[in-house]
């Protein structure tokens, strides 16, 4: 009989208080090794600080527990165990594409000559190929994203945090992304925690979709995605794709409605 493989990250009443207020409360989250978990919930309710926590960033109140690859740590433990992005993509203007790419590498004390080779290899993955040696302000939005995601990739850990990666993008350009970002989680088989405001992409991405409830947040529901990979435009159109959003909508204006109240 095989044995069931421990989940890579493993969330246990995790609590986390800002003064007199309690951002999240006892959330429980497994994530399995290679599964894309996308977040999703009403305004405020605690998705960031619970990234800020896996990343290592801020410590959860005493008494939480958080488990990574199998083994009891605490949240300062995981900073620099897992790559991060976050909403902005933060690239350095002064840098270019390359040696954008490069940084965490650097930080880390890498070989500079060997990181920028590889991340020479990796620009046409990230639809980057002839731009090694622009810079930020000479990139459209959707192409200083891929740069920051290639950033996150080269910084090879098995978790990836990705806070939002796309709010920022029109309509047509994150739409792209959306396929894009799957094409390459498929190669390289990372397991991603994927934060968004946007259903459909919470849907389309996910294995699995996690509904926060309003402050202090919980994980309210999860559902499982069962829908086929690789997965293109026509499956926002499907029968199981438009239950599952109307569900997981039902529940996110459930939770909206305690924070803001009804309309009048």
């Amino acid at each position: 009989m095989t044995e069931p493989v421990p989940p890579l990250l493993d969330l246990r009443q995790l609590s986390k208080t800002y003064g007199s207020t309690q951002a999240v409360r006892g959330v429980d989250l497994a994530v399995q090794p290679g599964e894309f978990v996308t977040v999703v919930g009403p305004s405020g309710c605690g998705k960031s600080t619970l990234f800020n926590i896996v990343a290592g960033l801020e410590e959860p109140d005493s008494g939480s527990v958080v488990r990574f690859e199998n083994r009891s740590v605490h949240s300062r433990d995981l900073l620099g165990r897992v790559s991060f992005m976050p909403q902005r993509d933060l690239l350095l203007p002064w840098r270019n594409v390359i040696d954008n790419a490069i940084l965490p590498l650097e930080i880390e004390g890498g070989n500079r000559a060997e990181a920028r080779a590889e991340a020479q290899r990796m620009l046409p993955e990230f639809g980057l190929a002839g731009f090694a040696d622009k810079y930020p302000h000479e990139l459209s939005g959707g192409m200083r994203q891929r740069v920051a995601l290639m950033r996150t990739f080269m910084f090879k850990r098995d978790l990836m945090l990705l806070d939002e990666p796309f709010g920022a993008l029109d309509a047509l350009t994150r739409t792209m992304m959306q396929r894009w970002l799957l094409d390459v989680w498929q190669k390289h088989k990372r397991t991603v925690l994927f934060i968004t405001h946007d259903v459909d992409e919470a849907i389309f991405l996910g294995d699995r979709v996690l509904v926060m409830s309003a402050r202090p947040g919980r994980v309210k529901i999860e559902r499982k995605v069962d829908l086929p990979r690789p997965r293109d435009a026509s499956l926002v159109t499907s029968q199981e794709f438009i239950a599952l959003k109307k569900e997981l909508l039902e529940a996110i204006e459930e939770e909206s409605l305690k924070t803001f109240g009804t309309a009048h």
